[in-house]
């Protein structure tokens, strides 16, 4: 374990990144670290990279500052986060490979410790979490409060995933506490959502199928689809969620068209499944209980591979 003081000794200039079709926890570790570095060192040259993130995170401090990597940047230092293995750093694992020193924080069970410094908890409930533990208690701002407090809660389900523990709301109460207006935070993660993400969760829902006595819930959306709605990568984020709260479902598995014509796959679980091995079976990885993967050929073929993987662990 390191904090982040300790790393920056001899650094001038730093890279922060994270994985691709960032989500909250990302955008929120990504931020707060940031944020830090921006307020306690304004005299470092500190630059943060990620792909578009969806419009629910721009609220958060400097998401305005959000940078595309070109590939080419130099850093004395680089620290990944929220992010597994090089590859899902996307173009941004060009500049990681560049910088003098690299280190990475993340909670995926999946992570292959890639970076020159690793803190890597597989149990903590998100990579937000860890790096509060990583920062000094008070000098966390409402700024970066809010950032942590955002992936938390992007994580954990709004507190309600088996990854919660009483760390996890012990430190959520410290976030609380710096006064930040956590109840809007819940609302715009969880309740607000644009009109054509009900109507892809609708669609989605009504072609959804179930399989194993209702046991696995699945559902395919092509680019067809999507363009009928006008609907893009971060209109799908609420689909696997809502799919896993059927009852009786124990697994929900979700594949989307990518504009190449592979599919992404999310899968979520309430039953006793480890899905992060089924996904490293299809070029994934993630969480027991939460796991992404990528399948490639005729999406109802590939769909069945996936079920097989399951059924094995059902």
């Amino acid at each position: 374990m390191f904090n982040m003081d300790e790393i920056l000794q001899n650094v001038h200039s730093v890279g922060i990144g994270g994985h691709v079709r960032p989500d909250g926890d990302c955008v929120g570790s990504c931020l707060g670290v940031y944020n830090y570095f921006r307020t306690y060192y304004p005299n470092m040259d500190v630059h943060v990279y990620l792909e578009q993130i969806p419009d629910t995170f721009t609220f958060l401090e400097n998401a305005d500052k959000i940078e595309q990597s070109k590939g080419d940047e130099q850093h004395d230092l680089f620290i990944a986060l929220d992010c597994g293995d090089l590859k899902r750093l996307g173009e941004t694992a060009k500049i990681f490979t560049n910088a003098k020193k690299t280190a990475c924080v993340d909670h995926h069970i999946s992570n292959e410790s890639f970076a020159d410094l690793n803190h890597v908890i597989p149990d903590a409930s998100s990579t937000c979490e860890l790096v509060y533990h990583l920062l000094p208690k008070v000098k966390i701002t409402k700024a970066i409060a809010e950032c942590l407090y955002t992936g938390m809660v992007t994580d954990t389900g709004c507190f309600q995933y088996s990854c919660t523990s009483s760390e996890t709301m012990n430190a959520a109460g410290v976030l609380m506490d710096k006064g930040i207006d956590y109840t809007s935070i819940i609302h715009r993660v969880f309740y607000s959502v644009t009109y054509v993400q009900n109507q892809v969760l609708g669609y989605a829902l009504l072609h959804s199928k179930l399989w194993e006595d209702g046991k696995i819930i699945t559902t395919i959306l092509t680019q067809e689809d999507l363009k009928r709605f006008g609907a893009g990568p971060h209109d799908m984020e609420s689909v696997v969620s809502s799919l896993r709260n059927t009852a009786g479902v124990e697994v929900a598995i979700f594949l989307h068209e990518n504009e190449d014509g592979s599919y992404k796959g999310s899968s979520r679980a309430t039953g006793d499944v480890n899905l992060s091995e089924v996904a490293a079976k299809f070029h994934g990885g993630g969480h027991a209980k939460a796991a992404g993967f990528t399948v490639y050929g005729d999406p109802e073929e590939a769909l069945q591979e996936v079920i097989t993987e399951i059924k094995k662990r059902l």
